[in-house]
Formats: C-alpha cells, structure tokens, sequence
C-alpha cells in the first residue's frame, strides 16, 4: 500500500477519534430521554450479570437433556421449565483475573488482572449499534448500585449506567420539562456539527494519502454518516411524549438485593411493552442483604464462604431469591406474550465466587423463541467458549454476524 511521505500521525489521529465518534451515541449524552416506535413483532434482549457469581453445586443439575432433575436453584421455576436453557461448563476464553473479569462479561474480550488491553464491544451495545436506531433509546444500561457496567462502546469506552430505578423510571416515562427539551436539542444540534467537522478536516486529509488510506476513510465516512441519521433520529423523539404506564413499581427494600433487582426488573418489563428499547443489560452488584430471613452476613462475605456450612446456607437464601426475581421477570414477559420476542441471559464472571475462579460460568437463558426446557452440559475441565450463545443471540436478532469476540459458532445444542 503507498504510504503518503507526510507526517502519518494526522491520519492516525483521525482514526482514533473516528472510533470515539462513532461510540458518542451509546453515551448518556447522546441519548436524550425518548418513547417507542412500532415494528411488528421486535426482538429484545436482556443480559442480567451478577458480580458475586452463583454456587454451581446449587444451580447445575446433576443430569444433562430435557429429563434433568431440578437443583435446589431450579425447583420454584419447573411451571416455566419450558422457558429456559441451563448451561454449565462455559466461560469467557482467555478472560481470568477474578472480579476483574467483570468488564469482559457481555465483551468476551480476553483480558486478566494487570492487563494493559483495552476492552472490546460488549454484547448489548453491538445490538444498540446496528439494531438501536428504531427505538426512543438505542440501549439501557443498569447497575443496582454504582455507575459502572459491563457494557462498552466500540472504542472500549465503558457505558456509565443509571443506578437508582426511580431515576429510570422517570427517564422512561415522565416527560421532561422545556428546558430540559431545549438542552436535548442543543445536544442534538452540537453532534451534528461535530460531525460536520470532523467530514471537513478529513476530506482534507484524503488529498494527503493514498489508495488504501482513502478506502478506510471512505468506509468510516459512512458510519459518519450512520451516526448523523442516529443524531437526527434521536432529535426527532424529543418533542414526543413519552408512554404511561401508571404509577412506579413499588419502591425496593435497599437492605435487599434481590428487591432491588426485582424493582429494576419490574421497570424493564414496562420498557420492553412500551418498546422504549430493545436491547438492556443489568448489572447486579447490590451487598446489603440484611432484609433477607436467616441471612446475617454481607453478600460479599457470603460469596467467600470457603465451604463454610453456615455461610453456604445463608448465600442460598439470597441466590434463590435472586433467581426467583429473574423467574418473575421471565413469567411476566410469558403473560404479556413478550417472552418469544425476549432473550434474556443471566449469568456471571464469577464461576466460583470463593475462589475467583472464572471458569464455568453459571449460565440461565431464556425467551427469545428457542426450544428450551433442558440442561446443557459442556465440559466443566476444558470448557466451551460461552460467546457462542451471544453469536446466536445475534443471528436470532436477524443479524449475519458470523462471530462474535472469540466465538467458534452458535452455540451446539440450543434448539
């Protein structure tokens, strides 16, 4: 390829900040609060991540196939059996480095503790980015209690997530004062005019390199203008009125942390039905579990429990319970005749809590119109690489993605 005898740096700059531009629209400032658009029939999905993992020997049924014995885990969801896969035996390839691994839960992207590499576009946001532009918000990004997530940009940027769901609640479907509109519309307006721009400085550069050059600038002006047409789709929301629902979910027990993943979770139902987005992730790291019956200690100490009896039963009350949230949720989705339009994944970095170990993720899935109702036994030594699952996700979006992170396929066995 002719390399330009001018400076390279120019054109090297360009591209970094192509890659920042065109992760500005997954950006809580990009995304001004907005409704619904109407498709037939949208597909959806929810990633759920628990940052203390979930005891294997009380979740994985002991038997494979369709005729599995329920785990202790399992038993307060056989009425909707049929709803779900398990999945025991995967995780992330190349992702160790214990509570670390947190940022590679939806990525995939191999990194370990001390690493020096950056992240790599998580699951949701790759829906968002292609698949986001016909809903009032492109994407949600949850956490039970901080702003950090596991979702990420395409420029490996972490997505800052909405901690309190009566703040999500009100983004969702209070509408927003004039001033707040008239902010919006300013946002709006300023990233178009970023874009126009950066189109000037790079038309610029085009003229000092050479054929191979020009065809990756000629390839990122059309996700220039990709991002334009999302800028201008988002300004048009701003002004329409945003759905009503009714009243909020009943405010959660903040000594709970499976009631808060319950009222997060009652709010991204109504967000599902209003189609205000397709594509969330929720991300439960709440500790305080004081509310719970027969529990005593932190989460985070129960999640260490070194095979302690006592804290081992206290850690089921309040994984159980966590289940049972997501169990509703899916239940839910069932009765409003969402659940074979919905995929919803719940799962973990954290294979084995006590140890940090990130092998053999705990893995439930749900909805979305697969054949489910059986236990997907990998193998628990040499696993198999869980980014499968996502690159069938993608395709039962409707997407030809052909690989996703370090997938090898879709997943074997999922009807």
């Amino acid at each position: 390829m002719h390399i330009s005898t001018r400076k390279a740096l120019p054109r090297r700059t360009v591209l970094k900040q192509a890659g920042i531009a065109l992760g500005l629209p997954l950006l809580d400032a990009m995304m001004p609060a907005f409704g619904a658009s109407t498709p037939i029939h949208p597909k959806r999905f929810l990633g759920m991540s628990l940052s203390l993992g979930l005891h294997n020997p009380y979740l994985v049924p002991k038997d494979k196939g369709t005729s599995y014995t329920p785990s202790p885990y399992l038993k307060s969801l056989q009425d909707i059996r049929d709803a779900f896969t398990v999945i025991s035996g995967t995780s992330h390839p190349g992702v160790k480095g214990g509570h670390t691994a947190e940022a590679s839960i939806f990525s995939a992207c191999p990194m370990g503790r001390g690493s020096n590499s950056s992240n790599t576009i998580s699951l949701d946001q790759y829906m968002a980015k292609h698949l986001g532009d016909q809903t009032r918000f492109p994407s949600l990004v949850l956490n039970t209690n901080s702003e950090r997530s596991p979702s990420y940009s395409e420029s490996g940027a972490m997505i800052p997530a909405i901690s309190d769901p009566r703040k999500l609640f009100a983004t969702l479907f209070v509408d927003d004062t004039p001033a707040a509109k008239k902010r919006q519309a300013e946002i709006a307006r300023g990233g178009k005019s970023i874009m126009d721009i950066v189109r000037s400085e790079t038309k610029a550069l085009e003229r000092q390199v050479g054929p191979g050059d020009r065809e990756k600038l000629d390839e990122w002006f059309t996700s220039v203008r990709d991002l334009e047409l999302r800028l201008e789709a988002n300004e048009a929301w701003i002004n329409k009125p945003k759905p009503k629902v009714g009243k909020a979910p009943t405010a959660p027990d903040r000594n709970s942390a499976p009631d808060i993943n319950r009222a997060f979770l009652d709010t991204i139902f109504l967000a599902f039905q209003t189609d205000s987005t397709r594509f969330i992730t929720l991300h439960c790291s709440s500790n305080n579990v004081r509310a719970l019956d027969g529990v005593d200690e932190s989460y985070h100490s129960l999640s260490h429990h070194g095979q302690s009896g006592d804290k081992l039963e206290q850690l089921a009350i309040v994984e159980k319970a966590t289940i049972d949230r997501w169990g509703d949720f899916l239940r839910k989705l069932k009765a409003a005749d969402l659940l074979d339009d919905t995929m919803s994944v719940l799962t973990s970095n954290l294979g084995n809590a006590s140890s940090h170990d990130n092998r053999n993720m705990p893995v439930l899935f749900g909805g979305g119109g697969f054949k489910h109702g059986r236990h997907l036994a990998f193998d628990t030594t040499n696993n198999y690489p869980l980014p499968n699952l996502y690159l069938s996700a993608l395709q039962n979006l409707g997407m030809e993605a052909e690989k996703f992170a370090t997938s090898t396929g879709t997943m074997s066995g999922l009807m």
